[in-house]
């Protein structure tokens, strides 16, 4: 390996025999390097001189120009050393190389003029100033453009096994950049057939030697014409990472009408990381297709609340404790502690945050929420400043048949963390809820509406206390655990069916990333019991998705592979709402975050309804369980054998008949 070069370089009595061979080897190249660079200085200004008397140089001038020689040979050697044109890498030659060789030239006619003009005056011919710096620019860029030609032709001519065609999607800077990579690097063998692109002006243009060949529209006819010259298109990349939502679908559209797999590049952000672009093009991801852009939230309020405090996270090593742990590890608080009971996911989430965040004291802790005394003792030890309560039991048809269970975690561990926090002093208590809080249908929807509740009783009877406890509700997450994401990816990869419950099933959507920011937004709002919602757009029907997803996956939908549907599950609604009947809307200063406040519970009675509670839990009596969470939350309507059980004896045994 070479030696950088801000070190020196040692002895050659100390070297090893192959570095030696290797400063040898640096050392004589620079020397050619100059060598050559000065004889196209030489060459250069004989040219001009050539050129300024017509080829004729009279004697007079032959002195002028021996000596010129002389100076102009030595002074442009010593600049073109200074900005370092005789370093090597010519075949990589690009425009801030060409912006230092035209410096490195400016530099070295200038000098070159001031020498010749103090020692002749204007004796010298004024206009070979100007000659010269011209074609000394043009001869030193050329032979660098050669080598870089010589060798990118080199490599395509060794390039190791046949090329596979691609369009690329977009002639911006995203494609040009992908072209530039692609075209040098022939190891991916990969070869750019042409450019598509939207933008009528660009129709017909050519970039870096590649015709842009029309717009998305005509993608399939692109593809069928190179299908009849034997010249196939394997791949569709859409190189446009700052389009997002139905712009990006209506790319995808398009590529996904020729029948040939398509995938994208990532943003300019993601660009930033220093990894290598073409590594970063990656299937067409369901986070593009929202319809709608991502939120994005004022990250100097949020780093105002979390820096430098402790903070603490429940249920850290599940899909959005994960990603709260990553973003308020990123803002720098003062301690960082990850409550979980799952042991595999703590040392997971707490070995990745270690090594991203080496400045920030993680504190992972293996713990319960059902047990008061592990929260409690965690929050007092570590003097928590703010809670994220993302803890929960939350896959539906699981809950449904483990209601008790359900209870305990979602509903008395709740009890616990917010009692911890409002014992021990903490600023803020956020608990992360779902929009199947709304009008719950279903086990998992009324723990999370009766946690809601719990959470908005607070503080209660000292109106002085500190703890600001909030409630933040959101639809189904994309490529979280449980979702219907990864479970249509495992079946897709599988070969089929997809199964869909019921063809007017919809839900709201949003990103991991969008659902922590609203959360951490949502901690700097809140004045105490307010519930946040996020403004998600339109409601995705989730027989679209999927569609959307096997056709991304290189399918057809129906034909390559089914989509199945199964019917709904109990406690399964068709539609998800975000708000109940008779909840007030409060706008806030952010347009996509809004305030809903309802019927608040008085800290007394919410205790009196919680002793109760925990006494029917202790008995396991599953239908008196359910009716007292009935008598809280009035507006579950139960399904399945839920239902039937919660009827009156005398409707119950007339169903029995």
């Amino acid at each position: 390996m070479l030696q950088p070069s801000n070190r020196a370089i040692p002895p050659d009595d100390v070297l090893p025999l192959s570095d030696k061979t290797i400063v040898k080897y640096r050392y004589w190249r620079k020397a050619l390097i100059l060598i050559l660079l000065g004889s196209v200085a030489a060459l250069s200004l004989l040219v001009a001189f050539l050129l300024r008397f017509e080829f004729l140089v009279p004697r007079v001038e032959l002195a002028r120009l021996k000596t010129g020689l002389l100076i102009a040979v030595c002074v442009k050697a010593i600049m073109f050393h200074l900005f370092r044109c005789d370093r090597g890498g010519w075949r990589y030659t690009g425009l801030a190389d060409m912006n230092v060789l035209l410096t490195a030239n400016l530099a070295g006619s200038l000098i070159f003029a001031l020498s010749a003009y103090a020692l002749y005056g204007a004796a010298f011919p004024r206009s070979v100033y100007c000659i010269d710096l011209l074609v000394c620019f043009l001869l030193t860029a050329g032979i660098r453009l050669v080598v870089r030609i010589h060798h990118e032709q080199s490599k395509r001519a060794n390039g190791k096994g046949p090329s596979r065609g691609i369009l690329i999607y977009g002639a911006g800077s995203a494609g040009i950049m992908l072209l530039r990579e692609i075209r040098s690097n022939t190891s991916l063998g990969l070869q750019v057939l042409g450019l598509l692109d939207d933008d009528p002006n660009k129709a017909g243009l050519t970039v870096m030697g590649v015709p842009v060949l029309g717009s998305g529209r005509q993608a399939a006819v692109i593809v069928e014409r190179f299908q009849k010259k034997k010249t196939p298109i394997h791949e569709i990349v859409i190189a446009m990472p700052s389009v997002t939502g139905p712009h990006l679908n209506e790319a995808v559209a398009n590529c996904r009408a020729t029948g040939v797999p398509c995938k994208t590049v990532p943003s300019v952000a993601t660009l930033l990381t220093g990894i290598v672009l073409v590594s970063q093009i990656r299937d067409v991801s369901t986070n593009d297709l929202l319809g709608r852009k991502p939120v994005r939230l004022d990250e100097e309020v949020i780093r105002g609340s979390i820096q430098g405090r402790s903070i603490m996270v429940t249920g850290g090593g599940g899909s959005i404790g994960s990603e709260l742990c990553r973003q308020v590890a990123s803002f720098r608080p003062g301690k960082l502690v990850i409550f979980e009971r799952a042991e595999s996911d703590l040392f997971r989430i707490h070995n990745e945050l270690a090594n991203r965040f080496p400045n920030v004291e993680i504190v992972p802790l293996i713990g319960d929420i059902q047990q008061y005394a592990n929260v409690e003792q965690a929050v007092r030890s570590h003097k928590v400043n703010s809670i994220f309560h993302a803890a929960a039991y939350k896959h539906v048809p699981m809950m449904e048949r483990h209601l008790i269970e359900a209870v305990r975690n979602n509903v008395l561990g709740t009890r616990n963390v917010v009692n911890a926090a409002a014992y021990n002093g903490v600023d803020n208590f956020l608990m992360i809820s779902s929009d199947k809080a709304v009008n719950p249908t279903n086990v998992m929807g009324l723990t999370k509406r009766v946690a809601e509740v719990i959470a908005s009783a607070m503080p209660g009877f000292d109106e002085s206390a500190q703890t600001k406890f909030v409630s933040v509700r959101f639809g189904n997450v994309l490529g979280s655990n449980g979702s219907v994401v990864p479970l249509f990816r495992e079946q897709i990869a599988k070969g089929g069916p997809v199964t869909v419950t019921h063809p007017d099933m919809k839900r709201y959507f949003m990103t991991i990333a969008e659902a922590v920011q609203l959360v951490l937004q949502a901690s700097t709002m809140g004045k105490g019991s307010e519930i946040f919602v996020l403004d998600m757009g339109e409601p995705v029907p989730i027989v679209n998705l999927a569609r959307e997803m096997i056709r991304l996956s290189g399918f057809d939908p129906d034909r390559d592979i089914e989509i199945r549907f199964t019917g709904t599950r109990p406690g399964e609604k068709l539609f998800e709402e975000l708000v109940l009947e008779g909840e007030q809307i409060v706008p806030t200063y952010h347009e996509k975050i809004k305030i809903f406040r309802g019927a608040r519970m008085s800290r007394l009675e919410t205790d009196q309804w919680l002793k109760e509670l925990q006494n029917l839990v202790a008995r396991e009596g599953e239908i008196s369980i359910l009716r007292h969470l009935k008598d809280l939350v009035p507006e579950y309507q139960p399904d399945g054998r839920w239902r039937e059980m919660l009827q009156p004896e005398p409707l119950r045994r007339a169903a029995v008949s």
